[in-house]
């Protein structure tokens, strides 16, 4: 998330400021009414999700897919750094493992361990390390990459070896990062420097013992004014890895209260729910816990052995399970200024998603990649504890009037948490619409606008990353 200097949200998302969504739930009629049928005959549902981080909204979107009527989904993300783009990777590969090599339990454990932790496990720094492995070979072999993770699509990245990180995206101690042995000192010196241990949160002792992401930043210039990339500890230390899934949950006993205080801890109801969703993901029904033992009277997450295997007959030992008729396609980064220079795009969404560290790329150019009724969701920054009142109202006041900037009127919440999200809707365009003459219906379909009309100027690609950052 990048903020002022001496912020303790850092310059790096490694978890999202929000609850995991199931977005077909939380898009509106309208965009519903506007979806066009795929080859397949499916209605075909289009999501942007620009610094979504983490992949929960994703995964909880596809786990509850067959709770609604049967749709193609095709998943657009976008990121601002290479090291959110390899942990979406990660858990989406870990969430679509095959039973026969991940059972729920361990499957479940594991992801929470990626997602809040750099200390890690051995068997998990190991996997972490055959994954890596992996993806290098995804990225630089497109077959290979299609035969065992077909639901992702790598194509438009336009990668290879030079621009895929050489290290996992989180790193173990003592593993194969050669910083990772000073990960507890970094986390140390940049919580000194920011006088931060007044925060006070459930685990936290805990949590800054163990959970800490390397990463890269850019330095202060040089003496010749260059920005050189630094190896560290960039990520959030005010905000804990809690709210993806750890204070929400469709089982009502895990949000219960004793004397006013929540009965179950954010790590459990984050188990609980993780497992509850890789469960359904994988058998296409909801989650039934087992019914408590003398050994769970503790309270921790209930555990269950593996899901019915998945109906793909020919699983392998690194084939993931399809989810059904889902398309994950990764986007260059920060590519969301150029997506509107592409007709391909041109309408083409039919439900955008911007995180609160990202909204800033909400532009009024998007309102040309909006479909008609299009649905806008915006993270917003209640659950910050750093943000104060006044500050959490004028950043809604900005996001409102950034949505009205590019064509969205508001129009309620989502559910469960509101204060989390602001939800808006596109408006149909009227005659003094700046944009409206390339949204013409009768826009040619070669390039996407009417000929008398010019191409709208776009932003040349960043010099970060090289060739990643091409459309």
């Amino acid at each position: 998330m990048t903020t002022a200097a001496g912020s303790s949200f850092g310059t790096t998302c490694w978890w999202g400021f929000s609850p995991a969504l199931d977005l077909q739930r939380e898009c509106l009629e309208s965009s519903m009414a506007h979806l066009c049928l795929s080859q397949d005959d499916l209605p075909e549902l289009n999501i942007l999700l620009v610094g979504s981080v983490d992949g929960r909204h994703v995964l909880r979107t596809m786990s509850q897919a067959h709770r609604w009527p049967q749709r193609r989904i095709n998943f657009y993300l976008v990121e601002n750094n290479l090291e959110a783009l390899g942990r979406q990777l990660l858990f989406l590969s870990l969430a679509l493992e095959s039973p026969e090599k991940l059972g729920l339990q361990e499957k479940s454990e594991m992801f929470l361990e990626l997602l809040g932790n750099s200390l890690i496990r051995r068997p998990t720094a190991a996997y972490l390390q055959e994954k890596s492995d992996l993806f290098v070979r995804y990225v630089t072999d497109p077959d290979f990459q299609q035969r065992h993770l077909g639901a992702v699509d790598l194509s438009a990245l336009k990668v290879g070896p030079r621009h895929f990180p050489p290290r996992p995206p989180a790193f173990p101690c003592g593993g194969t990062d050669p910083c990772s042995a000073l990960v507890p000192l970094l986390w140390l010196e940049r919580a000194w420097h920011l006088g931060c241990w007044e925060i006070k949160c459930h685990h936290r002792a805990s949590w800054e013992r163990c959970s800490t992401m390397m990463g890269n930043a850019l330095s202060p210039p040089t003496q010749k004014g260059e920005l050189v990339p630094a190896r560290g500890y960039w990520g959030d230390i005010g905000t804990g890895p809690y709210l993806p899934f750890g204070i929400e949950s469709e089982e009502p006993s895990l949000l219960r209260t004793v004397n006013g205080v929540p009965a179950k801890s954010a790590q459990e109801i984050s188990l609980y729910n993780v497992t509850a969703l890789f469960h359904e993901l994988a058998a296409r029904v909801r989650y039934t816990p087992p019914p408590p033992t003398p050994e769970g009277a503790s309270g921790a997450a209930p555990a269950q052995e593996s899901p019915a295997p998945n109906p793909e007959p020919d699983l392998q030992d690194h084939k993931a399970a399809c989810p059904g008729p889902v398309r994950i396609h990764f986007l260059p980064l920060g590519c969301t200024a150029r997506l509107p220079c592409k007709s391909q795009y041109h309408q083409h969404f039919h439900l955008l998603y911007f995180s609160c560290s990202m909204v800033h790329t909400l532009t009024p150019e998007l309102q040309l990649v909006s479909a008609p009724g299009a649905t806008l969701i915006t993270e917003l920054t209640s659950f910050l504890p750093d943000v104060r009142k006044e500050q959490a109202d004028a950043f809604l006041a900005r996001v409102t009037a950034m949505a009205a900037g590019a064509g969205f009127a508001p129009c309620g919440t989502p559910e469960g948490q509101n204060r989390a999200w602001a939800r808006f809707q596109r408006r149909e365009e009227g005659p003094d619409d700046p944009l409206r003459p390339l949204l013409a219906p009768d826009v040619p379909p070669e390039d996407g606008r009417p000929t008398d009309v010019p191409p709208p100027v776009c932003p040349g690609p960043s010099s970060v990353g090289g060739g990643v950052h091409e459309v």
